[in-house]
């Protein structure tokens, strides 16, 4: 019998509601005060708060806690430790001190700091990020208070993910409230960028997984050809949900809703065995280590039903690739979205600064919002005729578009598309108001009714960069439009030209149209706009002088941390691909083969015992198949010996970035050259010969 949701949903999060029940009211309300407005609370409160989250957890079954955070790897962290004290008389107590909550002490030396911190260095610090509730994981190793912090160096640097997006939401904050003030707003205190992260992934049967060195060690298949049936016929979209996949997904509905993480909807995506959960939106830093915990849910409730999810981006070639489509608004304390146009957006005036601070934004940082998006699996995806290409343009729909083109052109009066109606034509069926824009799948970075969708992050990635780059283009651009119009004697003339003008200026990067064709590529190269295609080429955006100037004048990066950022980056993307192409190394010498060579042995033995039984027989076909097989082994081998030889040349590369470098213009293409004679393969040898699982197996027996 399942728990009612109402009653399920966030059982396992310590709360507002939860510490206004067990916190005195004076306590309750400096922590609050806190969250809302910054500051420190005291020691005397922090002590009475850990008492309460201690007593509250232990409760909950709990044994340990942790300080939960987000080092530079894209993944979290946790070092457990339990509630007892030191025995005394054969008798020990549970305790939770306010120091132990404030402040951690992990070995920062161990975590990847590009630089920032030589490894014989080893202090770093934990602190608590009260904005963020704590909360209980059950798991296999028992029930853990997680609570989460920002991760900093012995000197201050940021080590960790959150810390950057934290001082990025202050930023867009003060800007934002600059803006509103001018427009007559005194309500609001506080604006918060809002985002709703869609989670796409793939399951696969455990047995068959660990049979796939190359999923183990890296997460895709770096072999495999083609099964018969793929994503042809559309069918899988939306399909019904097959039953083991359906027990998976109500177990990880629980797991999320008693966590807090509002999930509501799931389906079947495009591909075989690919599906998407998507939750309702949050603060933005809510919804950065909501969906970490998700994508950690997601892989502990697969091993309960002998499954697997796999989140990286292209599990499979041949098929649809995951995503993860970030969608991002800001919005007030109050209630107003400030990305809502309204019912008529064309006399908006608040709504139309907004939007052309974003075009400024956009356009004038695309490399670096390129950039956040750029982690080694989307390799695979961007650019595809399945994810936005990698150039960086906004979608509007024709609603706005025309609104902006009247603007542009000093229109005597700006005229609003209507929207239309929909009559099916089926009498039982209502006539349905249907909306003036289309929606463009096609586009990175889309305006869907009251917000932006940001469809290039990766589906293994954290969205925390993505948000952090968001937040800081659009909050210097806010405050440039501040620093102007708080100086007008005329303030509804000077809004109404910036407007015109940032929109001429930036009109470039908008563009409605099919961002898959060749025609597009080349009309964004004639308006300038950069296309970056890969990783290598779009780290260097990081440490321009332009973004350094951004992010340390709204204090969210140091230009040591941003070099950090982007030699991790580089190391990051050598130290995957050599994992790679060691896979593939091990792979093709101990399995692939191995297997042909079998193969062949036992098909030469066949010819021969033909020939010999029945002389004059013939055997074309068979000798036709052996040179076929001989041919591509041959072929592997060769192929084989290059990617060594190539792989050992690069991991001499002393530089990290030069060594990144020629791993993607050197071993990439080795690699491909090794994968596609082995594959070839795969449809040559006998099934009981070849020794993993095929995509067949991977993606139809779920």
């Amino acid at each position: 019998m399942r728990v009612n949701l109402s009653e399920m949903f966030g059982t396992n999060v310590f709360s507002l509601e939860v510490m206004r029940q067990r916190l005195p009211k004076k306590v309750y309300n400096e922590v609050v005060d806190v969250m809302n407005h910054g500051g420190n609370i005291s020691m005397a409160t922090a002590d009475i708060v850990a008492n309460a989250m201690k007593d509250w957890a232990v409760e909950k079954g709990a044994t340990h806690y942790t300080h939960w955070f987000q080092p530079l790897t894209g993944v979290t962290a946790e070092k457990h430790d339990s509630f007892l004290t030191a025995p005394q008389d054969s008798k020990t107590l549970l305790q939770l001190t306010g120091k132990q909550l404030i402040m951690g002490e992990p070995d920062a030396s161990s975590f990847p700091s590009g630089g920032l911190r030589d490894t014989h260095y080893a202090r770093g610090y934990t602190a608590w990020d009260m904005t963020s509730p704590a909360f209980v994981k059950e798991m296999s190793c028992g029930t853990i208070l997680c609570i989460p912090t920002i991760f900093v160096s012995y000197n201050g640097e940021a080590l960790d993910k959150k810390t950057p997006l934290l001082r990025s939401m202050e930023a867009i904050n003060t800007q934002a409230l600059r803006i509103l003030r001018l427009f007559g707003n005194t309500q609001a205190q506080k604006v918060t960028p809002q985002v709703g992260p869609e989670q796409e992934y793939f399951l696969v049967d455990r047995e068959k997984y660990l049979k796939r060195r190359d999923l183990i060690y890296t997460g895709r298949t770096l072999f495999g050809a083609p099964a018969p049936k793929g994503q042809e016929l559309d069918d899988q979209y939306f399909g019904v949900i097959r039953e083991r996949v359906g027990a998976f997904m109500a177990d990880l509905n629980e797991e999320l809703w008693k966590l807090g993480i509002p999930a509501t909807t799931q389906h079947n995506e495009v591909a075989p065995s690919q599906h998407e959960l998507a939750p309702i939106y949050t603060p933005c830093n809510l919804a950065v280590d909501q969906n970490q915990l998700t994508m950690e849910t997601m892989k502990r409730v697969a091993t309960r039903h002998n499954l697997v999810c796999l989140l990286h981006e292209k599990p499979y070639a041949g098929v649809n690739g995951s995503g993860k489509h970030n969608n991002w608004s800001i919005g007030t304390d109050t209630g107003e979205n400030l990305l809502d146009p309204g019912d008529t957006p064309n006399e908006n005036l608040q709504f139309l600064l907004v939007l052309a601070c974003i075009l400024r934004a956009v356009d004038r940082h695309a490399g670096l919002l390129r950039c956040s998006a750029s982690c080694v699996g989307n390799e695979h995806r961007l650019g595809a005729q399945e994810a936005p290409p990698a150039i960086i343009s906004i979608f509007l729909g024709d609603q706005l578009e025309h609104v902006v083109e009247q603007i542009v052109s000093n229109a005597d009066s700006i005229q609003l598309l209507a929207a239309g109606k929909l009559d099916s034509g089926v009498a039982s069926v209502p006539v349905i108001m249907k909306d003036a824009t289309d929606r463009n799948r096609t586009s990175p970075f889309a305006f869907t009714g009251n917000k932006f969708e940001f469809r290039m992050v990766g589906s293994s990635d954290t969205i925390a960069d993505a948000n952090i780059t968001l937040n800081a283009i659009v909050a210097q651009a806010l405050c440039e439009a501040a620093d102007i119009l708080e100086h007008a004697e005329d303030f509804n003339a000077a809004c109404t030209k910036l407007i015109h003008d940032w929109m001429t200026e930036h009109r470039r990067v908008i563009f409605n149209g099919n961002g898959y064709s060749d025609e597009w590529v080349a009309e964004a190269a004639r308006r300038g706009l950069p296309n970056l295609r890969s990783l290598v080429d779009a780290v260097p955006y990081l440490v321009t002088d332009q973004t350094v100037e951004l992010y340390e004048t709204f204090g969210i990066y140091t230009k040591s941390e941003l070099e950090a950022r982007a030699e991790i980056r580089y190391e990051t993307y050598a130290k995957v691909l050599r994992i790679e192409g060691k896979t593939m190394i091990h792979m093709a010498s101990k399995h692939y083969i191995p297997a042909a060579i079998t193969y062949t042995t036992r098909l030469g033995e066949s010819i021969s015992s033909v020939s010999a039984a029945c002389p004059g027989a013939d055997l074309s076909v068979q000798k036709g198949l052996l040179e076929r097989v001989s041919s591509c082994l041959a072929e592997a081998s060769a192929a084989l010996e290059q990617l060594k030889l190539l792989m050992a040349r690069v991991d001499a590369i002393e530089e990290m970035e030069d060594m990144a470098h020629a791993y993607h213009d050197a071993v990439v293409p080795a690699m491909t050259a090794l994968r596609i004679p082995v594959d070839e393969l795969e449809l040559l040898v006998d099934k009981d010969i070849w020794p993993v699982p095929t995509y067949g197996d991977l993606m139809f027996e779920v």
